[in-house]
Order: C-alpha cells, then sequence, then structure tokens
C-alpha cells in the first residue's frame, strides 16, 4: 500500500533524535550565526522557512529523517513546526543544506547524509570542517543529482544568493548586499556602534540648532539696542 497524506497511520514522528545540536561550542555558534544570518537576510520574505537542527521527514508513513545543521525551504510559509513533515508542506522538499563538521562526525554518518539528500531533492549542500577551515559545497543539475562544486572560493548560492569567501583562517559569508555575515556578538556590537554614532549626530545637530538660537538671540539683542538708540534698520 502506498501512504498518501489521508492514509490513516499510526506512525508517530519525533520531534527529536535525541541527538545534541552541537558537539562543542565551535560547531553551535557556526551553526547559530548561518541560520540566524539567513533569518535576517529572508526577514521580509514570508515564504521562506529557515531552521536549525530541525528533523526532516520526506516521506509519510516512514522514519526516514535527518537534521540538517542548518536548512533553508523556499516556498514555505514562516512559523514553528514541531519538525518538517514534508507531505504537510505541499510536498515541497528541503532545496538547500548546510552541515558544520565536528571531530564527533564519521565518514559514514556523512556519506549517509549524502544519499539522503541526494535522493530527496536537495538543491544545495554544503559542508564547512571549521577545525581544517575545509568548505565542500554541490549543486543539482538538471542532468544529474548533486555535483561537487569543483571551485568554491567565491562561490554564489544560487538559491541563497550568498558569496562564500576562504581566507587561511576561516570561511566569511557575504549577502547580497555585501554585507558580511556576523555573529550574534558582533551584530549586537555593530548595533552599539550604530546607535553611538546616531547619538553623536544627534547631539551635533542639538549643537547647530543651540548655535543658530543663540545667533539669533545675539541678532535680536542688536536691532534691540539700535532701536534704543533710535536706528531704524529698515530704513537703512
Amino acid at each position: 500500500m502506498v501512504l498518501t497524506p489521508e492514509t490513516p497511520t499510526t506512525i508517530i514522528y519525533p520531534d527529536s533524535d535525541g541527538q545534541p545540536m552541537a558537539d562543542n561550542t565551535k560547531q553551535f555558534q557556526w551553526i547559530v550565526t548561518i541560520k540566524e544570518n539567513l533569518e535576517i537576510l529572508f526577514a521580509s520574505q514570508p515564504d521562506v522557512f529557515v531552521a536549525g537542527d530541525f528533523l526532516w521527514y520526506p516521506v509519510c508513513g516512514e522514519l526516514t529523517r535527518q537534521a540538517p545543521d542548518v536548512m533553508v525551504v523556499f516556498g514555505r510559509p514562516k512559523g514553528h513546526r514541531g519538525s518538517y513533515k514534508q507531505w504537510e508542506e505541499e510536498n515541497i522538499p528541503v532545496q538547500v543544506v548546510f552541515e558544520i563538521l565536528s571531530p564527533g562526525n564519521r565518514l559514514k554518518e556523512m556519506a549517509k547524509k549524502f544519499k539522503f539528500y541526494e535522493r530527496y531533492g536537495v538543491e544545495e549542500y554544503y559542508i564547512y570542517d571549521p577545525d581544517k577551515n575545509d568548505l565542500s559545497g554541490w549543486w543539482r543539475s538538471q542532468e544529474a543529482g548533486l555535483e561537487v562544486i569543483e571551485d568554491i572560493h567565491d562561490w554564489v548560492s544560487p538559491r541563497l544568493g550568498i558569496r562564500f569567501h576562504l581566507t587561511p583562517e576561516t570561511w566569511e559569508i557575504y549577502r547580497p548586499d555585501g554585507e558580511k555575515f556576523l555573529t550574534s556578538v558582533e551584530l549586537a556590537q555593530q548595533r552599539e556602534q550604530e546607535r553611538q554614532r546616531a547619538e553623536t549626530e544627534r547631539q551635533r545637530a542639538d549643537n547647530i540648532l543651540s548655535q543658530l538660537e543663540e545667533e539669533k538671540q545675539r541678532y535680536q539683542n542688536l536691532l534691540q539696542k539700535l532701536q534704543e538708540k533710535g536706528i531704524d534698520m529698515e530704513k537703512l
């Protein structure tokens, strides 16, 4: 029997796989940074769903699943979900996946994930190892499945429009407008700097207004003194 969304079933789809989101702080920071910056990038687009460490069930009636570190789905509304059950989402698959490696990742595990993402329609798949500063990527062509991106330095994601730049020390990600992906701390620092700049500009504007007011008052005082001496400035 082929199961459909309407097929009665007693299958329970857990919202957790019991695994931690990350094995260390470095992996966790990368996951959060990518996820939150993508949320910011697509904040004005209601039909782009971004999630981190979130279970994806592609087939109704099966417990086949993966929990990408970061996933992006175009064509689905934002909002809270326990997991991404594809048959409840107009059967739209996850299109972009990011995985951040930790020392605990095994080759067999990553090969299994690759086969899953290739089978179930992922269009772009990126893996970053922060310890080795190594970035790999695959994208789906019409002729075949996921094909390796031979030159990923300064690669621009077809779906996301973001650009990847590898330095000798780290991986930098840039938005289409050229702004760099920042950590939550860096974003907070940036907001504080912008607040301070705005406050400085406000104080400068207040000083200019104060100076203009002083000049106006001096001019009025001068007019009054001239009038007291019988000098009418309007007749001069």
